[in-house]
């Protein structure tokens, strides 16, 4: 059985068991939290709606992201970073 879920405002299909990384949510680990739910499935049998409940397994940063402007001949540099802040997250039920 699956489900499509939103957070963050991206979809994800996961099962049982999934390990998925996401934008931040709110919570510490091992906090319980329920996903908003599209669809969910099993075989080709697809129901509107469903739940799909999730484990916060870690509070983590992304890859680090350069951002460098430049416009020639003009003395323009700027060079900034970025880290998003993301959640990794266990599926424990699919319903």
């Amino acid at each position: 059985m699956f489900a499509v879920v939103r957070t963050g405002g991206k979809q994800y299909r996961v099962a049982d068991g999934d390990k998925i990384i996401v934008e931040k949510i709110d919570g510490d680990a091992g906090a319980a939290v329920n996903l908003e739910t599209l669809m969910t499935g099993e075989g080709a049998a697809l129901t509107m709606g469903g739940n799909v409940t999730a484990e916060i397994v870690a509070q983590t940063k992304g890859d680090k992201v350069i951002i460098f402007k430049k416009k020639r001949r003009h003395n323009y540099r700027r060079k900034n970073g970025h880290r998003q802040q993301l959640t990794v997250l266990k599926i424990t039920s699919v319903a």
